[in-house]
């Protein structure tokens, strides 16, 4: 257990707003309640739900102020009452959605998933809300076997990268949009880059599968939802799984971004034989959080043989938070951005 005198630092939303409104606080070392535990973080992820549970934008984030951060891995530093199952010293790894910008932070036993011997923290934490939502997406929701056909938007982002290195796995022929200086990423990972900026994605995947896509995923929102669903043939699915538009200053562009969810409403009932869905990691946890585990704890296991290697974009001290909320939310990086709070 750590030194009673030690202080806890965490990274804390003050206010609605860009990367300024993140503050740094030490405080007291949290003492975990019945049926939790308290974890030194070693490694914490920088999310795009933290960017719009910064804005506000993010439905059921709590009120301000409140510690960001949706996943973490480190290791167990106390068990509180009624704790079964886990130790001291025991490395874990946990969808907290808040709480992970800090050096400990407590978790409930339940979220808790085991992280096997050996495993860089830093990795390990990028599989936990980027690898589970891709896999979960392409084998839960979609479905997808061998010489299915998938558009990944923001290929090169966390989970973007994540979907095409298990989609490459599982032997899909996939398309993924980015910035030109990103293609290069995303050929090496087996995707046909598209290049959003310039090109008309609809019209540049109907060249290389003229009757349509079996599968689109999405975190983009807005009009580019019904883009995609434009990409589908019959039978095809659009999994959403973000609203990155929303965080657009432009009070105009901020609403038709909104009205994505009446247009994925609408689509969702067209009677032309695709599909359309909202996929969200945290809710599917708690409906199912036996599969969750199951899921996170396969690969885990891939990681460990070395068959998958996520994309880490930077490693960053814990105090530069604003920082990578900066560079995530500019679309900076591709990949995984990991803060270390004890870097």
């Amino acid at each position: 257990m750590a030194a009673p005198s030690l202080k806890n630092a965490r990274v804390i939303i003050t206010r609605k707003g860009g990367p300024g409104v993140l503050r740094w606080v030490e405080e007291d070392l949290p003492v975990p309640p019945p049926g939790h535990v308290r974890v030194k973080v070693l490694a914490a992820g920088v999310a795009y739900a933290d960017i719009l549970m910064r804005y506000g934008l993010y439905p059921g984030a709590p009120p301000l102020p409140f510690v960001p951060g949706y996943d973490i891995a480190g290791d167990i530093d106390a068990v509180g009452p009624g704790v079964t199952g886990f130790k001291v010293g025991q490395a874990v790894a946990a969808l907290t959605k808040t709480g992970g910008y800090s050096r400990f932070t407590t978790v409930p036993a339940t979220h808790l998933v085991p992280v096997p011997d050996g495993l860089d923290p830093a990795e390990a934490v990028s599989l936990v809300l980027n690898y589970v939502t891709a896999y979960q997406m392409i084998h839960r929701i979609a479905q997808l076997h061998a010489g299915h056909s998938v558009l990944v938007h923001s290929a090169a982002g966390g989970v973007g990268t994540a979907a095409l290195q298990l989609g490459k796995i599982a032997g899909l022929v996939m398309f993924g949009t980015a910035s030109q200086p990103k293609h290069a990423l995303l050929s090496s990972l087996g995707a046909i880059p598209i290049d959003y900026r310039s090109d008309n994605f609809v019209a540049r995947v109907r060249q290389f599968a003229s009757e349509g896509l079996d599968c689109v995923l999405d975190p983009v929102g807005g009009p580019n939802w019904w883009k995609s669903y434009r990409c589908l043939h019959r039978g095809g699915i659009l999994v959403c799984y973000g609203v990155q538009s929303a965080t657009n200053q432009s009070r105009l562009l901020n609403l038709v971004a909104g009205s994505g969810f009446a247009v994925l409403g609408l689509m969702k009932i067209l009677p032309d034989g695709k599909k359309a869905c909202w996929y969200n990691v945290a809710r599917l946890r708690d409906e199912r959080p036996g599969l969750f585990r199951d899921d996170l704890k396969q690969l885990f296991g891939l990681l460990a043989a070395g068959q998958i290697k996520p994309v880490i974009a930077a490693r960053l001290p814990l105090r530069d938070a604003p920082r990578a909320n900066e560079m995530l939310e500019q679309s900076k990086v591709s990949g995984k951005l990991v803060l270390l709070p004890w870097g």
